[in-house]
Order: C-alpha cells, then sequence, then structure tokens
C-alpha cells in the first residue's frame, strides 16, 4: 500500500488570498456606495433652509410614490431639495462618475498612474470652446450654448491629439502623453489669448467657469449630461477584461487576441464623452480623474472589473463632498469647486507620491 501523498500547503493560500482580496474588493465597494448615498443625504439638507435627514428622505420616498416618512417642515423646504440641491448633487454625482471613470480607463489603457483625462486634451479643448463662446458673447454667454460649445471643442482636440499621435496606423503611450502636453500648452495660449482680448464682464466669465462650479444647476442640465455618462461608462465595463490584458504589454495582449489599437482608440473616445460632458456644465475640476483611481488602485487592487465601479463611485462620493464643503464652509459663499479640489488635491497627490517613493512601489 502506497503511502498518503503530501498536501503542500503553499497551494491553498493562493485561492483563500484571493477570496479574501475580493472580499474586501467588495466590502470596499459597498462603503463608498453607502457613504456617498449618506453624504447625499446630509447635503441636500444644508443650507440657508434646513433639512433634517429623515424630511430628506421622506420627501425622496414620496416623489417615487412611497408614503414612508414626513416631508419638510419648512415651507421652502419641498422648493429648495427639488429645484435647487437635488439638481445640483445629482450632477455633482454624474460629474464626479464620469471623472473616476476617464481617470481609471486611461490609466489602464496607457499602463501609466499619473494619466488623467486632461491629458488627451479634452478639458483644455472644451476651455477653448468655453472662451470662445464667452468672448463672442461679450461676458453674457447662454449658457447651453457655452456647454455645447466645450462639449464639440472637447471632443475635437480629442479627437486631433490621437491623430497627431499616430505614426503607421499605430499609437503608443508616450506619442499620446507627449502629443497631449503640446495640444494643451497649444490650448492654453488660445485661453491667454482669449483672456486678453475679451471685455471685462467676458474675462470675470473666462475666470469663473474654468475654476468649475455646480452652482445654478437645472434638472435640464442633469437630462442632458446623464445619457452620455451613463452610456459611457456601461461601455467601459464591457471593455474592462481587456484592459487588465494590456496591463501585461501590448506584446503579451496582442499574443492573447487584444486588438491593441482598436482597444485604445475605444477608450479614447469614451474617456472624450465622459470627460466633455462632465466639464460642459460643471467647468474645469482638477484632480479629480487622477488621485481617486490611483488610491483605489492602491485599495482593491488593479482589476478594472472592481476598479472601475470603485473610481465611478468614489468619483461621484469626492464631488459630493467637495461640493458640500464648498458651499458651506464661507457660510452664504459658493466657493469654486476646481479651486477646493485643487487646494485639496494637490497636497494629497504630494503624498501619495511620497509614500509611493519611500515603498519603492512602481505600476
Amino acid at each position: 500500500m502506497s503511502a498518503p501523498t503530501a498536501v503542500d500547503p503553499t497551494t491553498r493560500t493562493v485561492p483563500d488570498h484571493r477570496n479574501r482580496h475580493r472580499t474586501r474588493s467588495i466590502l470596499v465597494l459597498l462603503g463608498l456606495i453607502i457613504g456617498t448615498a449618506a453624504l447625499v443625504v446630509v447635503s441636500a439638507g444644508m443650507g440657508q433652509v434646513s433639512v433634517p435627514p429623515v424630511e430628506v428622505l421622506g420627501s425622496l420616498a414620496h416623489h417615487f410614490h412611497l408614503d414612508v416618512g414626513p416631508l419638510p417642515s419648512h415651507p421652502n423646504g419641498e422648493g429648495a431639495l427639488w429645484n435647487v440641491r437635488f439638481p445640483r448633487i445629482v450632477l455633482g454625482l454624474l460629474v464626479g462618475a464620469a471623472l473616476g471613470a476617464g481617470g481609471c480607463l486611461l490609466q489602464g489603457v496607457l499602463a501609466n498612474p499619473l494619466a488623467e483625462p486632461g491629458i488627451i486634451g479634452v478639458s483644455s479643448g472644451a476651455a477653448v470652446g468655453a472662451c470662445l463662446m464667452i468672448v463672442l458673447g461679450g461676458g453674457t454667454a447662454n449658457d447651453w450654448a457655452l456647454a455645447g460649445a466645450a462639449f464639440v471643442f472637447g471632443l475635437f482636440t480629442a479627437a486631433s491629439v490621437y491623430l497627431l499621435s499616430l505614426r503607421d496606423g499605430a499609437t503608443s503611450a508616450i506619442m499620446l502623453v507627449l502629443t497631449g502636453i503640446a495640444v494643451n500648452a497649444f490650448a492654453l495660449g488660445i485661453i491667454a489669448y482669449l483672456t486678453f482680448v475679451a471685455s471685462t464682464a467676458a474675462r470675470e466669465q473666462i475666470v469663473f467657469w474654468q475654476l468649475g462650479s455646480l452652482a445654478g444647476t437645472t434638472w435640464d442640465e442633469v437630462w442632458v449630461s446623464a445619457p452620455l455618462i451613463i452610456a459611457a461608462v456601461a461601455a467601459a465595463l464591457v471593455l474592462v477584461h481587456k484592459i487588465d490584458l494590456l496591463a501585461l504589454g501590448e506584446i503579451q495582449a496582442a499574443s492573447l487576441g487584444v486588438n491593441v489599437e482598436v482597444v485604445r482608440r475605444q477608450v479614447i473616445v469614451l474617456v472624450s464623452i465622459l470627460t466633455a460632458a462632465a466639464v460642459a456644465f460643471a467647468g474645469i475640476i482638477m484632480f479629480v480623474g487622477l488621485i481617486v483611481p490611483h488610491v483605489l488602485r492602491l485599495i482593491v487592487g488593479p482589476r478594472h472589473a472592481i476598479l472601475l465601479p470603485a473610481s465611478v463611485v468614489g468619483g461621484a462620493l469626492v464631488i459630493t463632498g467637495a461640493d458640500l464643503a464648498a458651499r458651506t464652509m464661507l457660510g452664504d459663499a459658493d466657493l469654486p469647486l476646481g479651486m477646493f479640489t485643487s487646494l485639496i488635491g494637490g497636497p494629497v497627490f504630494f503624498i501619495l507620491l511620497r509614500r509611493s517613493r519611500h515603498a519603492g512601489a512602481g505600476w
């Protein structure tokens, strides 16, 4: 009778480790969703017309035809919630989701943790379109015309970056980045010229738009942005497996059946739509698309099946929290959202870089 075969205990550790990591990632995602939902309720109730959280939930329930919870006791509570705060909050959720998803996709397809949506020229191109419309309107540009120009110019600039980076029918990550830097610099020169020739009123509007803000958001703006952002995120979820394979390297991904150039082109189109839809109504908001995916990759790992949804929810959470702070920190003053995210995001990213350098961490 043969002796029993010894079982190598190390063979059990890999599945156990994967299960623990998967469980932790799911818990992180659930925590982000719960935190975002709680922050939405708190944010909706804060302002000149204070509405307790239980009344915010009651108002939401009644609008979904559920006779649960009390309605706002303040006579202007319903109007404040549904005409002012909820449109602003929902657009903030969409903008944050778009920027978080865009950063996650671009960092994955370029295999660069420092990549962010603005690197392909969408933000600077959108700023050129908005500034041009403001100058032509003499500082009284219609919000819809301004948003439309920002969206179109943002997509056009991203397409230009892609076409200029083509070489022999293909692109490389380094060429996309370098071309994006050059096009962004050119766009900034155009913005500087438009700011110089603008009237005083137009110059003030240019500065305000570039600082980013969700003030004055209406439901019409939400209904325009929502289909674009939701559709682009849904399409991105289909590509997560191919983006994971790209992390192995272009040659390895190609050997596994991935058409690298097609995937890169699809991602650039999706990132362009996400970013253009986000900045068209909210203006330029920095660092969200860079920091949120970067931080979450350290927490949940590089698999985009979980990283992309986490970045979507994380971006929504960050914008909701930043907007709440921007409109409540100084009483009645409404701080520019882009200024606030830059003031917070810059030091946070510097700390991440220092920690990564100290730990010797790579991509």
